[in-house]
């Protein structure tokens, strides 16, 4: 498998501002990351991740970007097949198009607009039609939620076809995994998570007559490079209750290799590494991160 390792920035990343995130994608480019991701939080701090993407498109070369979820429940699936084919062409084919529900968060639901009950049948029917719309020359469309008559998005992707990403661990998640996507890559899971997850996503990939590439299993981990606070120990303990916080964030940097490593041998290649504190010096903490983590890309 081909392990590769991009970058990715939360909500407590701290870059928000022109010089910092500038800085931050011209180091990633600099360094050889795989890729850069950026999250999406409405109700949060953190730029928009398409805006994120198309000034990392248009200041880098080689590296990829992606988005670290973008909500798909909330948006127009005929405006976004378009953006995102847009970002692919005009990137030279680096977009990781990467979808989800939402953050677990009231605040995030209602931000969107979309009532918890009806973000799951809203995403399955949305991502159906964007693969058509990028695929197909001309699109009629009348589902529960949208509806279209001979709609035509150009350009087409540059990518053939534009592989999509889910993340989530729940067995509903990983059904719809195994269902609808090319990849998966999902947060705070333990190797023991990532295991099981992927043997469901292929069995169900297979009840399907489908099968998802091995070399499309992925993680993303965070990483203290920072003390972490009470409040997040607290946010993470409520959220994976049933596991040890050094199980799914990596303490150290050493620690965030191996943990990279027992993720490999259960058939995971793809991880996007999220500092948990502000990135207060761009330059030497990625610096440092690149000497610990590229030397585990063959």
């Amino acid at each position: 498998m081909k392990v590769r390792i991009g970058i990715g920035l939360g909500a407590r990343s701290g870059v928000d501002d022109q010089e910092r995130f500038r800085l931050v994608v011209d180091e990633a480019e600099r360094l050889r990351f795989d890729s850069l991701w950026v999250s999406e939080r409405l109700a949060g701090p953190g730029p928009d991740p398409t805006v994120a993407m198309t000034v990392a498109a248009a200041r880098t070369e080689r590296l990829k970007f992606g988005p670290a979820v973008m909500v798909l429940p909330g948006r127009n699936p005929v405006v976004l097949a378009k953006t995102m084919a847009s970002l692919d062409v005009l990137s030279g084919g680096r977009l990781l198009p990467a979808f989800g529900l939402g953050a677990p968060q009231l605040a995030e639901h209602g931000a969107f607009g979309v009532r918890r009950e009806d973000r799951a049948p809203i995403f399955d029917e949305a991502l159906g039609l964007m693969r058509r719309l990028w695929s197909e020359e001309s699109v009629t469309h009348h589902g529960e939620h949208f509806h279209v008559d001979d709609v035509v998005v150009l350009p087409k992707p540059q990518q053939d076809p534009l592989e999509v990403w889910l993340g989530g661990v729940a067995p509903s998640e990983l059904r719809r995994v195994g269902r609808l996507a090319d990849g998966w890559i999902p947060s705070f899971v333990t190797v023991d998570d990532v295991e099981r997850g992927i043997a469901t996503v292929n069995e169900v990939a297979t009840s399907h007559d489908r099968a998802i590439d091995p070399e499309h299993f992925g993680v993303l981990i965070p990483y203290a490079n920072a003390p972490i606070d009470d409040a997040v120990r607290e946010f993470l303990s409520a959220r994976r209750p049933e596991v040890d916080f050094e199980d799914i964030v990596a303490p150290d940097l050493d620690s965030l290799a191996k943990m990279i490593g027992r993720y490999c041998d259960v058939g995971a290649s793809k991880f996007v590494v999220v500092p948990f504190g502000p990135l207060a010096d761009v330059t030497a903490q990625l610096e440092e991160l690149a000497e610990v983590v590229r030397p585990l890309e063959n």
